[in-house]
This record gives C-alpha cells, structure tokens and sequence, in this order.
C-alpha cells in the first residue's frame, strides 16, 4: 500500500492487516519509514516496517500495488509497477483520460489489470451510474464537486471520472458555448469532456458531488455526499484488489465494476 498513513490508505492498511485472505507485503510513506506500521496505525505490531519508496517495498515479492498517495507520484508509481508485472489499484486523484489511455496500453503489454476509480464508494458508483441513466434521456448537465480546502486537486478524480463516462452516453447540449459567453468565462468552471465542472473547497465539506440535469421547467439533481471516515472506501478497494487478480487492462470507476457497463 502507498499512502499506508493517509486518510484512505491507512483505513485500507489496517483492513489489509485484519483480512483472512489478503496479505500486507510493504508499506510506503516517506514520513514514517522504518516504523513498523501496525504501531504507526495504532494497533499492535505487525512486524512490517514501512518504506520509503516503492523500489524498497519491493525487497517482499507483491501481487499487487493499492495507491493512495498524491497526484504528482501516483502515474510513475503505477507505470513502475507495471512493467514489473504487478496489479494496480489506483485510489489517487489527478490522472487524466490521456494518462488512463497510456495505462491502460502498458498493463495490456504486461498481460496485467489496473482498477482505478476517483471513488471506491459503493454509494457514489450508484450515484455516478444514475447519472449516467439520465444523461441517456436528458440532453444538458454539469457538474458541482466537493471537497475539504486542503485537497490538492480540482476538479477531484471522481468529477473528472464522471464527465468522461458522460461523454460516452452523449454529448452535452451547451446553448451558448463558454467561449463565447461574456465577464469571466471561468465563472461557467472547467471544460472536461464537454461538461462545465465547478470544484468547490471549503472548511466543514467532505468529499461529495451534484450532477444537475436541467430540461425547461424541471430540473434532476443526482446528489452523494461522504461522512467524515474513510471506511465507506475500504470495501471498494478490497473488491477491486480480489478482483485485479483475474483483470487484463484497465477497469476505470467503481461502477463499471460493480455493473460491468
């Protein structure tokens, strides 16, 4: 696991630790390396210090490589395990269609799986394939992405995940395109995939995200909020590890694992 102390990955860690069929090979977070990492997670000792980089976790063979780390490490990380014939998944946001592409390309050579999801939240791959029903009916969208102030990255992986499955149903109707729109074209949020996406950080918000579907007269808002923990994650991720072992290629969101669409 890399990010084995952050917010998800030490949720995920800790469920690794208590798992009856899953086995903690390494543990990477720079921080805290050399520390066994059942004492760093606040439980008993696991004998299993934590490392530095991924090249040092590697001195344990592993079948497969779960980060939650930060958007500028996370591709070289998953590339790197990749061409040494290891399973990915990826939980860390920032990476692009153009990236996804590029992995995508490389696991197929290397005859291994990717799972990557900006959310492996049961309750929002239910929101997300909602969204993706109503976009088959109704023709404009956009998007509203929540978060923390301190997240290093808008719009946030499941936003941008979600305006690039929605542009595989249909294209979104913009009456008058941003381009052309007066005052502070930044005001209409970032153009991803044909869908306006706004990211809003502020103090007292979660991770969450509204998609808003407008036809004249009435109006669709498909809505998922997180709690405060991490849990709802872990069940996500631990599916996708047992699932990775019998993918080739990438499998991108949650949804299309659970629904395989």
């Amino acid at each position: 696991v890399a990010g084995c102390t952050g917010w998800t990955g030490s949720a995920v860690t800790k469920a690794i630790l208590e798992s009856k069929d899953l086995k903690l090979t390494g543990a990477i977070a720079r921080a805290s390396a050399g520390q066994d990492v059942g004492t760093v997670l606040g439980g008993k000792p696991a004998n299993l210090n934590i490392f530095k980089t991924f090249d040092e976790a590697l001195c344990q063979p592993c079948d497969v490589l779960i980060d939650y780390t930060k958007p500028d490490s996370v591709k070289a990380r998953v590339l790197a395990a990749l061409n040494k014939k290891i399973r990915v998944i990826v939980g860390t946001s920032g990476l692009t269609a153009a990236d996804y592409k590029e992995i995508d390309e490389i696991a197929r050579k290397n005859n291994v799986g990717v799972i990557a999801a900006g959310n492996f939240c049961v309750t929002a791959a239910l929101a997300k394939q909602c969204a993706l029903l109503a976009a088959k009916h109704l023709p404009s969208w956009e998007i509203i992405d929540y978060a923390e102030p301190h997240k290093p990255d808008a719009p946030s992986g499941t936003g941008r995940e979600l305006a690039e499955r929605l542009a595989e149903i249909a294209a979104n109707h913009i009456d008058i395109p941003v381009s052309k729109i007066g005052g502070q074209k930044e005001a209409r949020g970032a153009t991803i995939a044909g869908t306006q996406v706004h990211s809003v950080r502020l103090p007292g918000y979660k991770f969450g995200f509204d998609v808003l579907f407008g036809l004249p007269d009435e109006r669709l808002t498909i809505r998922h909020d997180a709690g405060t923990g991490a849990e709802p994650y872990v069940g996500g991720t631990l599916l996708a590890v047992r699932k990775v072992m019998t993918t080739t290629g990438l499998i991108r969101g949650m949804d299309t694992l659970l629904f395989g669409v």
